[in-house]
C-alpha cells in the first residue's frame, strides 16, 4: 500500500479498531459476569437445589441476549464511525493530540497493528512538524535548509513520539543545540510495540541512508534517546557495527535518558500478574488483556536490545531466563541520566521507586551482578524528578552541553 494512502485510511481505521476493541471489552465483561454468576448459583444450588436452576437459566438468557445486543449495537455504531471517518479523511498521526494517541496505541498493540500492516502502525522515520521526510537528497534539503555536518538524533521512549521532547512548552535539547553549539535536530518517529531489536535493525539502516543522502558532508553524530529509546540506540550501535555500516565511526557520544538497561520492574509486574491472574476463571480475561501487550513491552523486562533472547523464548513462561547483553559501542562515549522522585537518591523510598518507571541501577546499567560497560562519570543524577522530566529540563540540558561538542564547534547557521 503507498504511504500516502496508507495515511490517509488512519481515520478509518482509528474507528474500526475502536470497534473492535470496544466489542472485544464487551465480551471479556460478559465472560467475568458468567463466571461470577456461576459461582453465585453454585452456592445456591448447593443450599437450595434443583429449584434454583429455572432462575439461573432465566438469568444466563437475559443476561447474554443483553451482551450480544451490545456487541451489536458496538458493530453498528462502529461501522458509521468508519464511514464518516472515511468521507472527512485526515491525517491524525501529523498532528501533535493524534500522535500523541497513536503513540500509546502503538505502544500497547503496535506490533499487533504491524502484522496487520494497519496504516495506524508508523515506519521508523524522520519527522518535521509530525510529518514523513523521505530520505532523499532533496527532501532532506527542503526540510532542513540551515543542515550542518553535526546531527543530534533523538528517540522517544514507548509509547511517544517526537512530540514528547516539547514537554513544558519549553524550546527542546535539540532546538537549544542548534543555538549552543551549530548542531542539527533530528527526530525520529518509530512504533514501540516492536521489538526493540527489530525498531535498532530499522534505526540503523535509516542512519546509514540519512547520512549518505544528508546535504552537506556528516562529521558528528549524537543519538540521545529517552526511556525505550536508549536501547533502541543500543540496538541499532551493536547491528550496524556487526556488518560493518560507516556511520558509527561518526557517533560522538550517546545520551541514555531514563533508560532502562538492566530492564523495568513495572513489565515484571504486569508479566508475573498476567501469570497470576489467568490462574481463575473470573479474573482471567483480564489476564488476556494483560497478556495482549506488545513485544515492546515485553522487552523491557529484561531491557533486551538484541533478537535472540526473545526468539527462542516463551513470552508467557513465568521465569525468563536471564540474557546476555552486548557491549557497549566502542569509540564513543556514553553519556546517561537517572533521576528519583525523592531529593536523595539513597533515600529508601528513592531506591524503591526511583523515577518512577525506572530505578538507578537499571538506568546506570550497573548492579552487583552486571555492569554493561557506563562509566561512573558519565552519569548524572537528579533529584526530585520523574520519568518524564528528563525529556526537556534546564539542569540536564547544563549538564550535557559541555559534553556534546564535537570535535570541532560548527557555529551556529552553518554548514
Amino acid at each position: 500500500m503507498p504511504a500516502d494512502h496508507a495515511r490517509s485510511r488512519e481515520m478509518p481505521a482509528l474507528a474500526a479498531l475502536g470497534r473492535t476493541e470496544l466489542g472485544r471489552a464487551v465480551t471479556g465483561i460478559a465472560t467475568v459476569h458468567a463466571s461470577i454468576a456461576d459461582t453465585v448459583f453454585g452456592g445456591l444450588r448447593a443450599a437450595w437445589g434443583p429449584r434454583v436452576r429455572p432462575a439461573q437459566m432465566m438469568h444466563d438468557a437475559i443476561s447474554t441476549s443483553t451482551y450480544s445486543a451490545i456487541v451489536s449495537s458496538v458493530d453498528v455504531v462502529g461501522d458509521l464511525a468508519e464511514s464518516l471517518a472515511d468521507h472527512h479523511g485526515g491525517v491524525p498521526s501529523e498532528t501533535k493530540r493524534g500522535a500523541v494517541a497513536i503513540g500509546i496505541l502503538d505502544g500497547l498493540i503496535g506490533d499487533q497493528l504491524t502484522a496487520e500492516r494497519s496504516p495506524l502502525a508508523p515506519e521508523t522515520a524522520v519527522r518535521v512538524d509530525g510529518a514523513i521526510v523521505p530520505i532523499t537528497p532533496d527532501d532532506l534539503a527542503g526540510a532542513f535548509p540551515g543542515a550542518t555536518g553535526h546531527l543530534t538524533v533523538f528517540l522517544h521512549g514507548l509509547m511517544e513520539t517526537e512530540f514528547a521532547w516539547e514537554l513544558g512548552g519549553r524550546p527542546t535539547y535539540g532546538a537549544r543545540l542548534a543555538d549552543d553549539l551549530g548542531s542539527t535536530e533530528v527526530m525520529i518517529r518509530y512504533n514501540s510495540g516492536r521489538h526493540i531489536s527489530d525498531n535498532g535493525r530499522d534505526l540503523a539502516q535509516l542512519l546509514a541512508d540519512l547520512v549518505l543522502s544528508w546535504p552537506v558532508p556528516v562529521t558528528d553524530l549524537t543519538l540521545i534517546g529517552h526511556s525505550m529509546g536508549g536501547l533502541v540506540i543500543r540496538s541499532a550501535c551493536h547491528q550496524a557495527v556487526a556488518v560493518d555500516t560507516y556511520w558509527p565511526h561518526l557517533v560522538r557520544q550517546t545520551v541514555c535518558l531514563g533508560t532502562p538497561h538492566l530492564g523495568a520492574p513495572l513489565a515484571r509486574g504486569v508479566h508475573w500478574a498476567t501469570a497470576a491472574l489467568r490462574l481463575w476463571p473470573t479474573s482471567r480475561p483480564f489476564g488476556a488483556l494483560l497478556d495482549r501487550r506488545s513485544a515492546g513491552v515485553r522487552d523491557l523486562f529484561h531491557g533486551t536490545v538484541t533478537e535472540e533472547p526473545w526468539r527462542d523464548t516463551d513470552p508467557e513462561a513465568f521465569l525468563q531466563p536471564a540474557v546476555d547483553y552486548p557491549p557497549l559501542m566502542k569509540g564513543a562515549r556514553h553519556l546517561y541520566v537517572t533521576a528519583t522522585v525523592t531529593r536523595r537518591p539513597d533515600h529508601p523510598f528513592g531506591r524503591i521507586v526511583g523515577d518512577g518507571l525506572v530505578l538507578t541501577n537499571s538506568g546506570g546499567g550497573r548492579d552487583r551482578k552486571r555492569h554493561l560497560g557506563f562509566e561512573v562519570d558519565d552519569g548524572f543524577h537528579i533529584g526530585g524528578a520523574h520519568h518524564f522530566t528528563l525529556l526537556n529540563d534546564d539542569t540536564v540540558y547544563g549538564w550535557m552541553l559541555p559534553l556534546l561538542r564535537p570535535r570541532r564547534a560548527l557555529p551556529p547557521g552553518t554548514g
